[in-house]
């Protein structure tokens, strides 16, 4: 067994490249998981600045300075992401509020609905069934109930943190775009000379994730707007919010859109009933579904993902219980960067193996 792991690693690490990946990656690695949630303003910023990268550099070609591109490109985000907040979070605030006040009416006559399941089909469920599935619902709703809570109770604190988190971002992003090339120059010093193999896996992964994040903003807005659309024409209540909740649902690649399908049915059920209205926002919110995974993200992210499924809910499973939001945002270009390190070292044992032939 020692022999074996021993020949597998003077396979993958005789190269001095691959011992500088490697020992990159648990550098990395180890530094975000202890140290991650108190650096969380600055990834978040890093994450922004390589956004807003692209359309800083174009903007450079035709303008003088650097700088003069970064401001334009700061008031372009910062105009609209107070747009946003002044006009899509109060409607999206008081729609959640609305439900939150509505929820316990809907859920005695979800409990009612139930009740009378046994003198509809007799022969498929039985009273205790349903009492046990009541029962089990009742505990769910006390425990969301306690929940919100905590939460609420912490809420001064998570304000005085966004708070932060909206002055320092911002200036962050701001430095980072402007200071692109002597930032760089400083990292570069830092990493060590044989970096041979980071140079490959970097320009590799360079143009993957600014395709996947542009592509998973592109596809929220679609999704959502088309979403809100749809719900706001069969006048269904919340559509604003159920239409948000189905654009950020992509963000969890499948199993987001098996989540958010109970919310929708939900009200859509609540509001109409067994009724043609319920089985047509249904068949409609489906069709949404559909063409989103069968046109819209290969249209998106065909340069970007080549991944199988079962690697992607691997993914998200993993880096969303490592890193939760950000680990879910980032599982697929995280996958691709561990397909990217396989690749890496497999060219550098056959570099390696060619060189002594």
């Amino acid at each position: 067994m020692f022999e074996l792991i021993k020949s597998w690693y003077q396979d993958k690490f005789s190269d001095p490249d691959s011992v500088t990946l490697l020992l990159l990656l648990v550098f990395t690695g180890t530094m975000l998981y202890f140290f991650g949630s108190f650096v969380i303003p600055v990834l978040v910023a890093l994450v922004i600045a390589y956004l807003l990268d692209w359309p800083v550099t174009r903007l450079q070609r035709v303008l003088p300075s650097r700088i003069m591109a970064t401001n334009i490109v700061m008031l372009g985000f910062v105009g609209l992401v107070l747009a946003l907040m002044l006009v899509i979070v109060p409607v999206l605030w008081s729609q959640t509020s609305n439900l939150v006040q509505e929820a316990p009416s809907m859920i005695e006559k979800g409990k009612d609905y139930l009740l009378h399941l046994p003198d509809t089909y007799p022969n498929l469920i039985s009273v205790q069934q349903v009492q046990n599935i009541v029962a089990a619902v009742e505990s769910k709703v006390v425990a969301l109930g306690e929940l919100i809570v905590s939460v609420s109770l912490t809420s001064i604190k998570d304000l005085v943190a966004w708070l932060i988190y909206l002055i320092l971002v911002p200036l962050l992003v701001f430095f980072m775009l402007k200071d692109k090339v002597p930032l760089t120059a400083g990292i570069k010093q830092l990493i060590p000379k044989d970096r041979k193999l980071i140079t490959q896996v970097w320009e590799e992964m360079d143009h993957q994730i600014m395709n996947y994040i542009r592509g998973k903003v592109i596809e929220i807005v679609i999704v959502g707007g088309a979403s809100f659309i749809a719900f706001a024409v069969l006048e269904l209540r919340y559509a604003a919010l159920l239409g948000t909740l189905v654009g950020l649902s992509v963000l969890i690649p499948f199993i987001g859109a098996a989540l958010v399908t109970i919310p929708v049915a939900a009200v859509a059920l609540f509001q109409f009933g067994i009724a043609p209205e319920f089985w047509t926002i249904l068949i409609v919110y489906g069709i949404i579904q559909a063409l989103d995974g069968n046109l819209l993200v290969p249209l998106l992210f065909s340069e970007a993902v080549d991944l199988n499924p079962v690697y992607i809910i691997v993914a998200v499973l993993f880096f969303g219980g490592l890193w939760g939001f950000w680990g879910v945002f980032f599982a697929i270009p995280l996958a691709s960067l561990v397909k990217a390190l396989g690749n890496a070292w497999s060219t550098s044992h056959k570099n390696l193996k060619a060189k002594e032939v």
